[in-house]
């Protein structure tokens, strides 16, 4: 699933879950920051950059984690904290991350955050509520979401899978000023929605780096990646498959009660190990990232290549046209009309030739008397 969402109850819930959010990613560099603030709401709130413990924890009491003003109130086990929507690259794009360079890795992240960020725009624009009035049965537009995103690069069976963990805290401003719960209702009905937009941006951004990409129905594949090497790198999503299957679940609450009876304890590795490691796999596969075309034609080649397509047909032509043999070419021409010879003007032409001072009058007699009647038929 693209973009899958849960729900956590409880501030200390919530809590924990920036623990283990802190913690999940074995892929993270020394020293990275944990997540970065997202959403309208956190611009109000002068949120910027990197998600600590201390604000974390004081935007889920319902304060200002800047001046500590209450903003709601927090009804503690009753208030649900927030929700966690978690976005996942389709496995063919996490593969290549996995097996590129430093450099193309960059680019495949910053395809896959920006793809994240047009996804929580939409929710704010489009699917985001907020409640007033006695028990939040009003519901209105608000200004925006509060978000803090976390990004990890691994499953727990350390195969490479670029997602992207968006906390959204039950805590929005309206356009008045005031602040309130929000409808999480909302943002479950649009969880396929803001899915289709995370899918669609990723694509575009991966095309706009010069990746080559093969569209499929709702999703995408990168084109480089053979689908066997994909399935080999999907043991997290195969073995969540199997325990469906084996305890019969097929619903989402299902799926996710598969997830936990799978999950394997963290384990630490280091990035570099994780890199070796999944080069080797591929090796193992026969795939070489190297050998593969992964970026797709640039326009100017293409129509370079029409150009020289164009040129060929036109020698193909030529060719063909000398090798046309001489009577067929002589057949191709237009044919002469022969007309019959004017007979009239022949005799005439002999006459004149034989007219003159000799002893064959006679003859010249006949000639002009068959002239003359030549002319009156």
């Amino acid at each position: 699933m693209v973009a899958s969402i849960s729900v956590r109850k409880s501030v200390a819930a919530a809590a924990a879950y920036y623990q283990h959010m802190g913690k999940d990613d074995y892929y993270a560099r020394e020293g990275e920051a944990p997540g970065r603030w997202e959403g309208r709401a956190a611009e109000r709130l002068s949120l910027e950059g990197s998600v600590s413990k201390s604000d974390f924890e004081a935007a889920l009491e319902g304060l200002d984690p800047r001046t500590g003003e209450r903003l709601i109130l927090a009804n503690g086990i009753a208030h649900t904290a927030g929700w966690d929507m978690t976005f996942s690259a389709p496995k063919s794009a996490s593969v290549l991350w996995a097996l590129s360079n430093e450099n193309q890795r960059m680019t495949i992240e910053a395809a896959h955050q920006k793809a994240v960020n047009k996804a929580l725009n939409h929710l704010e624009n489009n699917h985001a509520w907020a409640r007033r009035g006695r028990r939040g049965g009003t519901k209105e537009r608000t200004a925006g979401l509060l978000v803090a995103a976390f990004d990890h690069h691994t499953s727990r069976d350390f195969d490479p899978q670029l997602h992207t963990h968006a906390f959204i805290f039950n805590l929005a401003p309206r356009h008045d000023g005031s602040w309130g719960a929000i409808v999480g209702r909302e943002l479950y009905l649009a969880q396929k929605e803001a899915g289709l937009v995370y899918r669609a941006e990723f694509a575009n951004g991966l095309e706009r780096s010069g990746i080559d990409i093969t569209r499929e129905a709702e999703s995408f594949r990168v084109t480089a990646i053979p689908r066997n090497v994909e399935r080999a790198f999907s043991k997290r999503r195969e073995a969540i498959e199997n325990a469906a299957e084996t305890y019969g679940y097929s619903s989402a609450k299902g799926m996710e009660m598969a997830a936990l009876r799978t999950r394997k304890p963290k384990q630490e590795m280091n990035r570099e190990a994780l890199l070796s490691m999944w080069r080797e796999e591929a090796k193992i596969l026969g795939f070489d990232l190297k050998r593969q075309r992964i970026h797709a034609p640039k326009a100017e080649n293409i129509q370079e290549r029409g150009a020289n397509n164009s040129l060929e047909m036109r020698s193909k032509l030529r060719a063909k046209a000398a090798q046309i043999q001489p009577e067929k070419h002589a057949e191709m021409q237009p044919k002469k009309v022969i007309r019959p010879p004017n007979i009239a003007r022949l005799l005439q032409r002999l006459a004149a030739t034989l007219d003159g001072p000799s002893r064959m009058s006679g003859i010249r007699f006949s000639l002009r008397q068959k002239e003359r009647n030549l002319e009156r038929e």
